[in-house]
C-alpha cells in the first residue's frame, strides 16, 4: 500500500531540508502544476507565473529546513510562499509596470465590472461574469479580492476597511448566488 501524498509531501520536505536534490525534483513535479495554477490565477500572465514559481522553488530549497509539518501540511506551505511571491511581484515594479499600489488598487476596481471577462475566455467566463454583475458592489468587490486576487479574508476586511465576519458574510453570500446562478 502506498503512502498518502500529503505523508510523501512531508517526507520529501525533510528529505529537500538535508538538501537531497532527488526530493526536491520530486516534490517539483509533484506540486508544481498546482502552485503554477495558483501564481497564473493571481498574476494573470503565463511569464509572470512562470518567473514567480521559479522563484518560490528557490526559497523552497533554502527554507526548506524551516518547514514544520506541525504547523501546516507540505501544500498549504508551499502554497503560502508562492502566494506571497506573487503578491510581492505584483507590488513590484516588475509585476505592475511602476504603477502604484494606489494605482493598481483603482484599476482594479475600474475593471470590477467584469473582472472574470479579463481573466478567462469562453460562454462560462461570460455566465459568470453576468451572474457577478448582479451582485451588489460589496459582495462582487469582496470576490474578486478573495478569489481573483488572492488575499485572505482578513486581508479583505483590513482592504475594504469592514469588520471580518462581515466581509466573510459577503463572501458567503455571494458564493451562494453565483452557485445558483451559474447553475451548479
Amino acid at each position: 500500500m502506498t503512502k498518502a501524498l500529503p505523508e510523501q509531501h512531508v517526507e520529501l520536505m525533510q528529505a529537500v531540508a538535508l538538501g537531497d536534490r532527488n526530493a526536491f525534483e520530486q516534490l517539483y513535479r509533484q506540486t508544481s502544476p498546482r502552485l503554477f495554477a495558483v501564481a497564473l490565477r493571481l498574476l494573470r500572465r503565463q511569464s509572470w507565473a512562470e518567473e514567480v514559481l521559479h522563484e518560490s522553488f528557490i526559497s523552497v530549497w533554502n527554507r526548506a529546513a524551516s518547514y514544520d509539518p506541525n504547523l501546516s501540511s507540505p501544500l498549504t506551505w508551499l502554497t503560502h510562499i508562492v502566494r506571497n511571491k506573487a503578491i510581492d511581484w505584483l507590488r513590484g515594479a516588475g509585476g505592475r509596470a511602476g504603477q502604484t499600489e494606489e494605482e493598481w488598487l483603482d484599476d482594479l476596481g475600474a475593471s470590477a465590472e467584469e473582472p472574470v471577462s479579463q481573466l478567462l475566455l469562453g460562454e462560462e467566463a461570460g455566465k459568470l461574469a453576468e451572474c457577478l454583475n448582479h451582485l451588489n458592489v460589496e459582495q462582487r468587490q469582496s470576490i474578486v479580492l478573495a478569489y481573483y486576487q488572492g488575499m485572505s479574508h482578513g486581508e479583505v476586511s483590513a482592504h475594504l476597511q469592514q469588520p471580518l465576519g462581515t466581509i466573510k458574510s459577503w463572501i458567503r453570500r455571494a458564493l451562494d448566488h453565483l452557485k445558483n446562478c451559474v447553475g451548479l
